[in-house]
This record gives C-alpha cells, structure tokens and sequence, in this order.
C-alpha cells in the first residue's frame, strides 16, 4: 500500500482538508446534545421561551455549519480518492502496456482487466471513507465519553463498559466474517466462471444437448452460494441484534442510575437526555468504524494485488544506446537472420520452436507450412520481439534484435495476426494504425491491394463507414482484408502474415498475393498458412513439425522430396475443383 500512496502527493491538501472538515463537523456533532440539555434544564424548565428560541438558533446554525462542513469534506475525500484512481489506473495501465507478451500469457487478459477496474475502484473507495471516518468515527467516540465525564463520572463507567462491549461484539463478529466473505466471494467466482462459459458456449451446450445436466452443476454451485451466503449472513445478523441489546440494556442502566442522581439533585433532565443521545452516537460510530475497516481490509487486499502487478518486470530489455533506424543499413541484401533460434515458453515442459537457421534476403517471400502447434506462430513471433528467443537469436539488418530499441525495430515491420482484431471507429481511423500520415491515395491503394476496396467503396460513407468494437458488423474475411490494408499503409520493410488470408476463397487469395508481388517497396514476406496454395510461389517455404524445420525449399522442390509436404498438399487439392485450382 506504501507504493501506491505516491499517487497521492498531488491531493495533499485535500487529504488534510478532507478530515479536517470532518472533525469540525463531528465537533459540532457533540456540542449539540449539550444544547439540546440546555434548552431543556434552562429554557424549558424556567418557562424562558427567549431562550429556548436562543438555543434554538444555534440548533439551526450547528446543523447548517455542520452540513457545509460535510459537504466540504465530502467533496475534498472525493477529489483526492477519484484523483488518487485516476492516476493509480493510468500508471497501471501503462505499466501493462510495458510487458511482453510472456507477461500478458503469465497472468490473463481477465486478470489485468480486474485490476485495472474492480480492485482500482475498491481501493478508490477504502481511500474516500478513510478519509472522511478513520478520524471521525474514533473522535465522536472518545469525545461521547470525555462529555459524559464532564456530566457524572459514576454515570460515565456505563459508557465505558458499554463501548468495551460494543467493541468485542461489533470487531469480534467482523473478524469471524471476514475470511467467511471472502469464502463466499471465492464461490461467487465459481458461480461467474459457470455462467460464462454456459453463455459462451451456449450453442455447443445445445448442439450436444447438454442443457440439463448445466442447469444441475450450475444449480448445485448456486445453492453452495446460497448456503454460504446464508451462513455468513446469520452470523452477521447478530451485530444489529448484540448491539441493540447491549445499547439498551446501557440506556436501562442509564436511565435507572441517572433517575436516582436526578432525584438526589446531582443531575438534571436535560442532562439525562444528552447523555443517551451520547450513547447513540457512540453505538452508530462504531458501526460506521466496523464498516470502515471492513472495507479498509478488502481495499488493502486490492492494493496487494495492483502492487503485485507493478512488480511484475518485462522480460523484454530495452537496448540502449543508438536506435537502428538511424543506421545506414537500408542496402543491406540480407534482411533476416535466424541464428540457431529457439523458443521456450514460461513455464512449458518443451520448446516451441528448435534450432532455426534461415537467412532472407531483401524482397524474398518466406512459406512457413505444418500441422496445428507445430510452431509457425511462435517462429514469426521472434522478428518484432513479442517473445525473446530463449536459445540462438535473431537478427534484422544484421544487428541483433535484443539489441534494438522496441519501438525502432517495430516500426520496420507490419504484421497481420491469426485473428483479426478492428477496433471501434471508422475503417479510415483502423487503417492509420498503420500510418497516422498516411494520404487519402495510400489508404486506398492498400485496401485495392488487400482486395478490400471492392466492399468498402460500396458503402454509403466509404472510408468513414463505422466499425462496430472487434469489427461484429463485418464478416471474417472482411476483417481479414482491413487488418492487411492496415499492415500496407505502414508500408514495412518486413510483412508477416499470420494465417491470415484463412477466411478467402481461392480467388481472392490469388488477386491478394499478385498485388503483394508488385509492391514497389519490396519488403521481405512471411506468409504462414495452412495452404499451399498461398505460398506456393514463396522463394523458400519452410515445413515445420514439432518446431522443427523439417525442409527448405521451392514449391516444386519440396513436391518432389518432402513427404510431410506433399501429404499437405495432396490433402487439399485431392477433391478441389477447376476454379480453384487454376486460382491456385
């Protein structure tokens, strides 16, 4: 928690401000029931209605003064605790920008997403209540004893048990249903995780008529919610009705000894009526202060977890020193190097990728082809750095890509992932990704070349037709075909493809891979595919198992000797008709 109240500095005087209205206010809170005994000893008893009418000003004016004081501090707690969140998020969000993707794979998607909402948000509120009652609550209570000495000592030792005795009861039940509630927020989380998967997976439960047998575990998840809950809820239930009884057996207790001071002329009326007004005071504080701390802990909690994020390092190291893009390397023939390459992910019991050796010359077309999982996403993922290779390395322009800034070595490179992924905007803002500079007649040569023009120059605004979040009102090849137009408008010395011409026809794919051909820049292409037909015309195509390369080679090379390429290859043009295989 020390970590994150750095994020703090710039609200310090709202964090003095905001308690310190506070404590006016419970100040004004306690002279009140003096008040009031006076209006009662004083005003009533002697029949002075100018009096009563006195103290009943300074009634109205402790109330409106009271009120702008809490208001005051509402508003400074407020402003320190959404400031405090802002900058905590910002700084969170940007330190999650930072790692690799090793780190994102380590911890979930969700995960970060949680810590970035739901614990910022409750560590935003233990922040405002701390400040508007870790001070408050303790005073009221401590200054409802000191008035009630002021008043009757003797009658003052029944606020001090009753307080010890609030105490146990109101921390002791805290305490038991503390780690109850974060057993049941354990079962809440089961019960979320059911409810997602059945909402995601809804068609697959139908489709193999899984629905009641879901309707069971999930019912049975419920009803162990519902028991826990009802348990804890039991337990807790008992603070209203401990504290209710042991306030009025005090308010008995009062009232008794404070009649017999009354009768023998110690105490007065109004006195009697301040004092239980005190005990009231005192029974609600230290609910509030229970609370307080309740939440106090859950946000410490949060605050754990946010912390732990931030120690989180990227295993990626920037270089330092010169950024490449300032080197004159622009003629060099050799553009990428695989050096022995190989690649381990976190955790995993096998490499992903072994012992690469590639070289690629300037302008070349690079084939990867294999199985599911045999590494040809991992192996392109070494070229931007998303992942470091774990043994060999791997060189752009002759330098070693960990010896290269990030940012430099990435804007060299444009990259189409597996799965499309648009973002909410216009197609024109999704296409300056690529290129914020980019002119009118860049963006639509790519989407001509990515064979994009011939939907979007239908639509009624053309490149300012709206993109639904993921791209929802676009079919997959669509997206498919704006996630490559953006990749060209960069206009990148180096363009990978990640399986990402699988959602077009034949046809298409061929229009696609022509317009590439005759790009006037001549980046060096990994195509990665599952089709032949895709790489076929590749200047080397490398044929991968178990992240391996098992050959290097032309198309017709590898027909010729490669039995894992012609098995492929035969597999898909075995039953294709004329069109695509003349496409093809």
């Amino acid at each position: 928690m020390k970590d994150l109240l750095q994020y703090l500095r710039d609200y310090k005087k709202e964090c003095v401000l905001g308690p310190f209205f506070k404590l006016l206010e419970a100040v004004f809170d306690l002279i009140v029931p003096a008040v009031t005994a006076a209006i009662i000893d004083k005003g009533i008893a002697n029949r002075d209605e100018k009096m009563i009418l006195g103290y009943g000003g300074i009634l109205l004016l402790l109330a409106a003064v009271g009120l702008i004081c809490s208001i005051t501090a509402q508003y400074f707690a407020a402003k320190a605790a959404t400031g405090f969140a802002a900058k905590l998020r910002y700084a969170l969000f940007r330190h999650v920008e930072s790692l690799s993707f090793t780190e994102m794979d380590e911890v979930g998607t969700s995960t970060l997403i949680t810590r970035m909402t739901s614990d910022v948000n409750q560590l935003q509120s233990g922040v405002n209540m701390a400040l508007r009652l870790f001070l408050r609550s303790p005073f009221i209570v401590l200054g409802a004893m000191i008035m009630a000495f002021t008043y009757d000592v003797r009658i003052a030792f029944i606020f001090v048990v009753a307080i010890i005795l609030l105490s146990v009861v109101i921390f002791g039940i805290m305490a038991i249903c503390t780690p109850l509630y974060k057993k049941v927020q354990g079962i809440l989380d089961q019960v979320l995780q059911s409810t997602r998967e059945n909402l995601t997976g809804v068609r697959v439960i139908r489709a193999f008529r899984r629905e009641d047998e879901e309707e069971e575990e999930y019912q049975e998840k419920t009803g162990l919610l519902m028991g826990a809950q009802i348990f804890v809820g039991r337990i807790s239930a008992l603070t209203n009705t401990l504290t209710y009884v042991i306030v009025n057996g005090a308010l008995v207790l009062l009232l008794w000894r404070g009649g017999l001071r009354i009768q023998a002329g110690s105490l007065y009326q109004g006195q009697i009526v301040a004092l239980v007004n005190y005990l009231s005071q005192i029974l609600v504080e230290l609910v509030k202060l229970a609370n307080t701390i309740v939440l106090t802990n859950k946000s410490l909690a949060s605050a754990e977890r946010i912390v732990g994020v931030f120690e989180m390092r990227s295993s990626l190291e920037e270089a330092a020193g010169e950024n490449f893009l300032e080197k004159n390397i622009s003629e060099q023939k050799i553009r990428v190097v695989f050096d022995h390459a190989s690649l381990c992910y976190k955790g995993a019991l096998e490499a992903s990728v072994r012992n690469v050796n590639l070289v690629v010359k300037k302008g070349e077309t690079i084939g990867i082809i294999g199985g599911t999982g045999s590494g040809k996403t991992s192996l392109v993922s070494l070229i931007p750095r998303f992942y470091d290779a774990t043994e060999g390395k791997v060189l752009v322009d002759g330098v070693d890509v960990r010896e290269q800034s990030v940012e430099g070595l990435r804007r060299k490179i444009g990259i189409v992932m597996q799965k499309a992924v648009l973002f909410k905007g216009t197609i024109r803002e999704n296409l300056l990704w690529g290129n914020e500079n980019a002119t009118e007649e860049e963006l639509i040569e790519a989407l001509k070349i990515s064979q994009a023009w011939e939907f979007v120059e239908k639509k009624e605004k053309g490149l300012d037709s709206f993109v639904e979040q993921g791209g929802r009102n676009l079919s997959g090849g669509q997206r498919q075909r704006l996630s490559i137009a953006r990749a060209l408008v960069r206009k990148p010395e180096i363009l990978i493809f990640d399986d990402s011409t699988s959602a077009l026809d034949y046809a298409t794919d061929a229009k696609l891979r022509r317009g590439l051909k005759h790009l006037s820049y001549r980046p060096v292409i990994f195509m990665v595919s599952q089709r032949t037909s895709s790489i076929r015309h590749a200047d080397q195509i490398l044929v991968l198992e178990d992240g391996r390369v098992l050959d290097i080679g032309t198309h017709e090379e590898l027909l010729a000797r490669s039995k894992e390429y012609q098995e492929i290859h035969e597999s898909q043009f075995k039953n294709v008709g004329e069109e695509e295989k003349k496409h093809a």
